[in-house]
């Protein structure tokens, strides 16, 4: 199916692996022009073609910094993507293992970039009548399933996408969220990451641990999600395909959430 997409233009953020390296892949074959930003322009984000972005969106004006570099390389912005987030860095115990820094710091990721660059980008979107797709996490309707300042963010980050679509749709520009279970990145199969942190405090090596989890999580499917999967959902919500779809969180996680 043609997507639509060709000619149009798109930022990425948190583009250098994982599902935001798979979309500004998905994105780039669709004919788009796309700028993503990451902290290191890995090999594999560069054979998409992508105009790269090198910038800490953790940080108070590096968002605004980024949406102010890709006005200047595609004028105005189609589609904003708020994937950059993360949850694996903060250690694995309860509420009373998280310091105020720990909070912080996992809502200057996981939400304030993505205010701060909507912020940014909004005027550029609203011209274009343009789309944004805010990456978040089934964990923001099963907050005990990962850690508490981890899916406590990113539940705001639901709702904020959710405040943002009643506010500017009837301007034109479409919000909608997509909220993974676990995606095969390398939160779960870097030897380093929040997997292994996870099963070395279970006991576990960690390929047993990612191996365990789509049954322990409930996931009918056997598997984790893969990048790609994710990667063309944000396609389709971008595309006038689903030009009436706004304001919607989309839930992929092999159907590990049960309730409607």
């Amino acid at each position: 199916m043609d997507m639509q997409l060709n000619g149009k233009t798109a930022v990425v953020t948190g583009a250098s692996k994982g599902i935001g390296l798979a979309t500004v892949a998905a994105l780039a074959g669709e004919g788009m022009r796309v700028v993503a930003a990451a902290r290191t322009a890995t090999p594999e984000l560069k054979e998409t073609g992508a105009i790269i972005v090198p910038m800490d969106l953790s940080t108070a004006d590096g968002p605004g910094r980024l949406i102010e570099a890709a006005l200047d390389e595609l004028g105005d912005i189609d589609l904003l993507v708020n994937n950059v987030g993360g949850g694996d860095g903060g250690g694995v115990g309860g509420f009373l293992a998280f310091d105020d820094q720990q909070w912080q710091g996992t809502f200057e990721l996981n939400l304030f970039a993505a205010v701060r660059a909507t912020r940014a980008a909004l005027p550029s979107l609203l011209r274009r009548r343009g789309s944004i797709v805010n990456i978040s996490s089934n964990g923001a309707r099963i907050p005990h399933a990962g850690p508490v300042v981890y899916t406590t963010a990113k539940a705001a980050l639901t709702a904020f996408g959710k405040a943002l679509a009643e506010e500017f749709g009837p301007q034109g520009v479409r919000v909608n969220t997509v909220s993974p279970g676990p995606v095969r990145t390398a939160m779960w199969e870097d030897p380093s990451g929040y997997g292994a942190e996870l099963a070395k405090a279970m006991g576990m090596e960690r390929h047993e641990l990612v191996a365990a989890l789509p049954g322990a999580t409930g996931m009918v499917t056997g598997r984790l999600v893969e990048p790609a999967e994710v990667a063309a959902l944000i396609t389709h919500l971008a595309s006038p395909h689903a030009a009436s779809i706004t304001g919607a969180d989309h839930i992929i996680d092999g159907g590990a959430i049960k309730t409607a």
